[in-house]
């Protein structure tokens, strides 16, 4: 078998060895080197949130080596698991008539052309082959062969690598449409720059108001239906409107900033959605685990590679119109409420309108439609690759055209208009992201926060230790002693703790300035 298999190591040429190693290693290194240099830029560039997405992409590729590793060291213990002839022909993701006829085209594809890109070579060799060995164990077959193991191993790293590449497309397009509207930002300051416009009071009429007009008259108005309506097919273009951003802009500065109304909330929007991207580009457990359902249930007739194409393609529609929706809900607030207001027309952010009252859900919903999507992809084309287009796995052209349509049209709208929604949209809750501050601020708030925790401890035990050695009238002076040393920082841990559950309204003011000091 060994004859069979090629020569082992022992009789192939050092040269070869050494060629074969060299380049491994150097397409190891540029690659490590090209992450490291890129994690140097971004740090220069003050992007911590972009570098910690980059290390969540070191960490992920840490655990495909991981899974490597393991499928190299137990493959020949997987194969050495026996099972039942018959209980190998159930829940085939292609029929058995179907494989007679397609293994030889199958082999001849992927030999002419996957191993043009990487050299086919199974995992490990073996003296004795696994067929021949369950045999022997009373006509079993093995669990799984070395040609499915090794077409395992690729599909895990494609799909891994597939998934960041998608995710950081997604980042980088819906990315560039919020920086279009740094106009509308720049265009506030110079409005809040002017004397005249400064000194100008104005009484909105609600009913007139843009924003008002838009999404609470004419159709707005109608049943809660036609309001879902409306926010369904507005996803689809216009998404967010310069009015849209002004008002939800003013709503959030006058309910977490109202201290500081020259804030910036383009430069925080960017900033949280950066935070967010470090969230969105690791595969999670449970994604692992829809994964593993969808290996399973992938039985032939069944077309589930067809189906899943379905799922993050409602995901997104839904979470779309329900971005929308909440639009929609804040608008209904103010006009329901006033008939005219001095000054201009301010919204109010609140956790009521989003589902279970989590705006947070929200990206966890989108993280569900990235990977979704990129595993659909990514399982086409590994298919295309390592089967040919032809295979059974493959399915119909009926089914295939759908499915790579649906998989673009849901990464073009993610991208353009779902992802913006989200950045500007999940703002308007109760509470704010800690992207809030500035770098350096979140970095001296923390310090501070820990800092005071321990002193906090200490003057605890102190002043336990006090009152079991002291008489009534020391321990009374000691109290009062304490009690005005202790205030001032309660005072400072209840705002720390304010600021890690969001309430802004009790700190923004106090901390957003002395940050700046």
């Amino acid at each position: 078998m060994a004859a069979k298999e090629g020569p082992t190591l022992e009789y192939t040429p050092t040269w070869v060895v050494a060629v074969v190693c060299s380049v491994i290693v150097a397409i190891s290194l540029a690659v490590e080197r090209l992450l490291h240099y890129t994690g140097k830029y971004l740090k220069k560039k003050n992007q911590k949130p972009l570098f910690q997405a980059l290390q969540k992409i070191k960490e992920e590729l840490m655990l495909l080596g991981f899974i490597s590793l393991l499928l190299t060291v137990f493959q020949s213990r997987i194969e050495k698991l026996c099972i039942s002839e018959n209980l190998a022909k159930e829940w085939l993701p292609c029929k058995l008539t179907d494989a007679s006829s397609s293994s030889s085209s199958t082999t001849t594809h992927f030999q002419t052309l996957f191993t043009s890109f990487i050299p086919r070579r199974l995992l490990a060799e073996a003296t004795t082959t696994p067929e021949e060995y369950c045999a022997k164990m009373g006509g079993k077959v093995p669990l799984l062969s070395s040609a499915a193991l090794h077409h395992l191993h690729i599909f895990i790293f494609v799909l891994a690598v597939v998934h960041v590449t998608f995710c950081a497309l997604t980042i980088l397009f819906g990315g560039a449409k919020i920086r279009q509207w740094k106009h509308w930002e720049d265009s506030i300051f110079k409005k809040e720059k002017d004397p005249e416009e400064v000194l100008k009071t104005n009484f909105t009429q609600v009913q007139d108001h843009d924003f008002i007009r838009n999404c609470f008259l004419g159709i707005g108005k109608d049943p809660a239906l036609l309001g879902w309506v409306q926010s369904f097919f507005k996803q689809f273009f216009g998404s967010v409107t310069k009015t849209d951003y002004l008002t939800m802009r003013l709503g959030f500065i006058m309910t977490h900033c109202r201290g500081n109304p020259q804030f910036n909330f383009h430069n925080y929007m960017i900033r949280a959605l950066e935070a967010d991207f470090r969230k969105v580009v690791g595969i999670s457990w449970y994604l692992w685990l829809f994964v593993v359902i969808f290996l399973l249930l992938n039985v032939a007739g069944l077309h589930m590679y067809f189906w899943i194409a379905f799922i993050p393609f409602v995901l997104l529609l839904a979470v779309g119109t329900k971005l929308e929706h909440v639009i929609i809900q804040l608008a209904h607030e103010i006009a329901e409420k006033h008939v005219a207001i001095a000054g201009a027309l301010v919204v109010q952010p609140s956790d009521d309108h989003f589902w279970f009252h989590r705006p947070r859900i929200v990206l966890l919903l989108i993280h569900i439609i990235l990977f979704q999507n990129s595993f659909e992809l990514a399982v086409f084309f590994w298919i295309w690759v390592q089967y040919g287009f032809d295979s059974c796995i493959m399915g119909e052209i009926s089914y295939i055209i759908p499915r790579l349509v649906i998989g673009v049209f849901v990464q073009f709208l993610c991208s353009y208009s779902t992802l913006p929604l989200y950045a500007i949209v999940t703002q308007m809750g109760s509470s704010f992201k800690k992207a809030i501050f500035e770098e350096h601020i979140q970095e001296g708030l923390v310090g501070w926060a820990q800092k005071a925790k321990k002193n906090r401890g200490l003057r605890k035990a102190a002043n336990g230790s006090t009152t079991t050695t002291t008489q009534g009238s020391t321990t009374h002076a000691s109290g009062q002693m304490s009690s005005k040393e202790t205030t001032p920082l309660a005072i400072q841990m209840s705002e720390v703790s304010a600021m890690e559950e969001g309430n802004a309204g009790e700190i923004a003011a106090a901390t957003l300035y002395g940050g700046h000091r």
